[in-house]
Formats: structure tokens, C-alpha cells, sequence
């Protein structure tokens, strides 16, 4: 144990923080002061503090069914955008698919109906009746 000698401080009462200027004034008891003889020898002196009292807890106001369906609305409608994103990308490359065969389909045709009247010029004629007219060695006979 320690032979050095124990000092006792006796606090002072403080008053609560006011509004209005400080005068000084005695409070009207002086609260209990409580000691305590720690296990090394020392002696701790001070006021008795009650615990603070947490504020009771208002009541919650209850949530409408309306405003929680709105609230589950919006955040599916998030979670799906991202997918219409997706489809309507996938859609628009869809329909430049289309529009390209369409143009390659036209282009080949094209081609072919060039191929049969380009070299149907270097057979002997063709004799072809329409009401009465005839066509022979590609030359109108009406």
C-alpha cells in the first residue's frame, strides 16, 4: 500500500445554465455527498448523481396502405426500368436486322430480273402475242 496522504476535495454545487445573469446564491440543501474507498487505498468523494431518465418514446403514426403500395410501386418501376432499356434496345437492333435483309433481298432480286433482261438480248427473237401485237427479234409489229 501507499504511505502518501489522502487529499479529500469537497466540490462545490453547480446551478443548471440559465437565462438570466448569475448571481450567486446558495442552493436550498446541499445534495448527500457519497465517498468511495477504492481497493488501492484512495478515497473518491463526490455528489450522487441520479441516472437520467430517457424521454418516453411517441408513438409512431401509422403508415396508409395507400403511401406504402405508392412506395412499392415506384421502386418496382426502377427495378423494371432497366429492363425496358434492354428491350427496347434489343427491338430497334431487331428492326435494323429486318430493314437490312430487306434491302438485301431487294438488291439480289434486283440483280437476277438485271441477269434475265441482259442476256435475253443475245438469243435469236422471241415471238411473245399481246392482243394481237407481236414482238419478234425484240422489234414491235403492231
Amino acid at each position: 500500500m501507499r504511505d502518501a496522504a489522502v487529499e479529500v476535495h469537497r466540490p462545490t454545487p453547480l446551478t443548471p445554465a440559465r437565462t438570466t445573469p448569475l448571481f450567486p446564491v446558495q442552493p436550498g440543501t446541499i445534495p448527500a455527498v457519497a465517498s468511495i474507498v477504492l481497493p488501492d487505498g484512495q478515497v473518491v468523494t463526490g455528489y450522487a448523481i441520479e441516472p437520467a431518465k430517457p424521454e418516453p418514446v411517441a408513438a409512431k403514426p401509422a403508415v396508409s396502405r395507400t403511401a406504402v403500395n405508392i412506395a412499392l410501386g415506384g421502386i418496382g418501376f426502377g427495378a423494371v426500368c432497366g429492363g425496358l432499356v434492354l428491350l427496347t434496345t434489343f427491338i430497334a437492333a431487331l428492326a435494323a436486322l429486318i430493314h437490312q435483309l430487306i434491302i438485301l433481298a431487294a438488291v439480289i432480286f434486283g440483280g437476277w430480273i438485271a441477269v434475265q433482261v441482259f442476256s435475253a438480248s443475245g438469243q435469236s427473237g422471241t415471238t411473245v402475242n399481246i392482243r394481237k401485237a407481236v414482238f419478234k427479234r425484240n422489234h414491235f409489229h403492231g
